[in-house]
């Protein structure tokens, strides 16, 4: 597998950023059409409609942990650690992105999400465990 490989569960993860960012205008543009927010309201964003609200904090979310996923993979392929064994915790890392976004754009059941972000987030700290080792050991 080559090191270029690590990209990949990086470009995913920018494609769930773009889907977020594309579910958010939906709803809120459903949201003035139903007469249940007005457009000047998203100007200071303070009263997001309950339409929209749940993804407004999604979106959130793919700008908090993720920023570590990102820089990890990208000094992972600089060091020559980008093997198979960080891709695919990279790959986990995404897939459990994408569960948590589904969960939280939808019923936002906590009981689902949490174990999902945890899920995430042990991963993600696989990933720097690796570079660490990476480092270390050269």
């Amino acid at each position: 597998m080559s090191q270029n490989a690590i990209f990949w569960p990086m470009i995913a993860h920018a494609v769930l950023v773009y889907g977020v960012y594309f579910l958010i205008a939906v709803r809120r543009k459903a949201a003035v059409e139903r007469g249940s927010a007005r457009v000047a309201q998203f100007r200071e964003n303070r009263d997001e409609p309950a339409e929209s609200l749940f993804v407004r904090n999604n979106l959130a979310n793919q700008f908090e942990l993720p920023m570590l996923f990102h820089p990890a993979c990208l000094a992972l392929y600089v060091t020559g650690a980008a093997g198979p064994v960080a891709v695919w915790v990279a790959w986990g890392v995404v897939l459990t992105r994408y569960a948590h976004a589904y969960v939280h754009v939808t019923s936002n059941r906590i009981r689902y999400r949490q174990p999902l972000f945890t899920a995430g987030f042990v991963a993600l700290a696989v990933l720097w465990a690796l570079l660490v080792f990476r480092l270390w050991t050269a």
